[in-house]
Parts: C-alpha cells; sequence; structure tokens
C-alpha cells in the first residue's frame, strides 16, 4: 500500500512541476510584454532584412545608396539617391513588402555629379552639431546625422527640455537646413 501512495504523490508532485510555468508565465504581464517586444524586434529585423534585399534586387535603385531601419512595421528609408525617380521607386518597393505598416521616405535626391560636394559638407555639418552638443551633458549622448543639410537627432535625454534644447543647437549650426528631432525620454 505505501508503494501506491508513493506513486500517487509522484505523480501529483510531477503535475504540479509541469504546470507551474504555465501559471507563472499567464500570471505575469511582464512575461507577456517582454516576449512581445522581443516578437516585434525580431519581426522589425526581418522586414528591415527583406527591404534591403529587394532594394538590392531592383534595377531602379542602387540599394546602396539607401539605409533601411524599421520600427513597429514603420521602414525608414534614408541616404541619397540620384533622381526622384529611384526615391519614388524606392519607396513603392518598401511599402511592397510583407510586414510594412508604412514607409517614412526621407530620401534626399543629389545628382551624381554633386554627391562628392554634398556628402563632404554633410560631414562638416555633423562633425560640427556633435561638438557643439557634446559640451552640455545632458545632450553628449545624441547621435547626429546629416543626410543634404538636414540633420537627425537620436538617442535618449532626460528631458522634453533637453530635447528642445538639442534641436535649438542644432539649427545654431552653419549649414544647417532643417532638424529632424527622433530623441526619447528616459524616465
Amino acid at each position: 500500500m505505501r508503494y501506491g501512495t508513493t506513486t500517487a504523490t509522484a505523480a501529483i508532485l510531477m503535475a504540479l512541476v509541469s504546470a507551474a510555468p504555465l501559471t507563472a508565465g499567464a500570471a505575469d504581464p511582464k512575461a507577456e510584454t517582454t516576449t512581445q517586444e522581443a516578437k516585434t524586434m525580431v519581426s522589425d529585423s526581418w522586414v528591415t532584412s527583406k527591404t534591403k534585399i529587394s532594394l538590392f534586387a531592383d534595377e531602379r535603385v542602387k540599394g546602396t545608396q539607401v539605409s533601411v531601419d524599421t520600427a513597429k512595421g514603420v521602414v525608414h528609408l534614408r541616404g541619397k539617391v540620384d533622381s526622384a525617380e529611384a526615391k519614388s521607386a524606392a519607396g513603392a518597393i518598401a511599402q511592397g513588402v510583407d510586414g510594412v505598416k508604412s514607409v517614412k521616405n526621407d530620401l534626399q535626391v543629389v545628382a551624381p555629379a554633386g554627391r562628392k560636394a554634398v556628402d563632404a559638407r554633410d560631414s562638416d555639418i555633423a562633425k560640427a552639431v556633435g561638438t557643439r552638443l557634446a559640451k552640455d551633458s545632458q545632450l553628449k549622448k545624441v547621435d547626429v546625422r546629416t543626410d543634404a543639410g538636414m540633420v537627425t537627432l537620436t538617442g535618449e535625454v532626460p528631458t522634453i527640455g533637453a530635447s528642445a534644447k538639442a534641436s535649438e543647437m542644432a539649427r545654431g549650426v552653419s549649414g544647417v537646413k532643417s532638424v529632424k528631432n527622433e530623441l526619447t525620454f528616459t524616465r
């Protein structure tokens, strides 16, 4: 009889141990959120890869001229292309990729003859903006990217005030045509 009781106890313990991970995960909304974030990251990476491959495969666009980023299904195209047709084609190609919710087409049209001068000028502008922001302790970690005089600020800052200050400081640099502020706030 003792053998039967031990077997029954072991069976009950096995059932509880097997069910524990299921009930623990179901009761923990943080685990569900983390899982969803991981799925979104993998999905975004996959969309970025598929978009890059599609751009390289299309004759209308030089894939090396286009930078692709994806966040929550929104594809962001940046870089300099040779013509308005190439810019339009890149946007259409990206929109046609499975999993793309929308496309932000920030491609700049720069004729091949003027590309070298624009690229050199952009690097000077980015360096000047970066140097100016580095002087402020709240803005040292801001990333600066420049395309045809359009400055894009990315990264994290502590407050909305610091974000506004970064935009204002960038606008004050010679050669800056516009500033796109994509800074996020730490809490």
